[in-house]
């Protein structure tokens, strides 16, 4: 019989923020984005966090966010605040700064990942379409309906015989 090697298993992934790096993320997140005196209480910063952290590494929609994190409009408002603020570039840059002086970035390798999907339904055109060929515009008087001025039929059929079109449909 044949033997087969042991799987591998892969890296737990990280869904929640260690309690070490969020002693470092927190005094950011409380300088430049405090709560406020008056009005509703905000949710949990670290909870949001883990919220973003699970939508960026799984790419759900926000709302199917689980039920364990915070409601996704108070998540994603909060994330979308963070944005306006700059925050997360400061948790970046404080981050990267930590790292290297760590020695834990090697700059000599990096990798870019992406995902690229079909566009249902033919996507959106930015370009305008070019005309197929040149038509010249039809006559008023040969689409216009009869008035008390034009209601003879052989005035029309005249009109119309001089247009390289033929008649409307309602007067055939």
């Amino acid at each position: 019989m044949v033997e087969r090697a042991p799987e591998k298993k892969s890296m737990p992934t990280i869904w929640r923020v260690p309690d070490q790096l969020w002693e470092k993320i927190e005094p950011i997140l409380k300088e430049h984005d405090p709560s406020k005196n008056t009005g509703r209480p905000r949710v949990n910063q670290r909870a949001v966090l883990d919220a973003v952290i699970f939508r960026l590494r799984t790419g759900c929609q926000w709302n199917r966010l689980p039920s364990e994190f915070p409601d996704d409009s108070s998540v994603h408002r909060t994330f979308q605040r963070w944005v306006e603020l700059g925050i997360l570039d400061l948790v970046w840059a404080s981050l990267l700064s930590e790292c290297e002086e760590l020695k834990g970035v090697t700059w000599e390798w990096q990798a870019a990942d992406g995902a690229m999907g079909k566009a249902r339904f033919g996507g959106i055109s930015w370009a305008r379409t070019p005309p197929i060929e040149p038509k010249p515009a039809r006559s008023a008087l040969c689409w216009s309906r009869p008035t008390e001025d034009r209601s003879r039929w052989w005035w029309r059929e005249r009109t119309c015989a001089t247009t390289s079109y033929s008649k409307p449909r309602w007067m055939r």
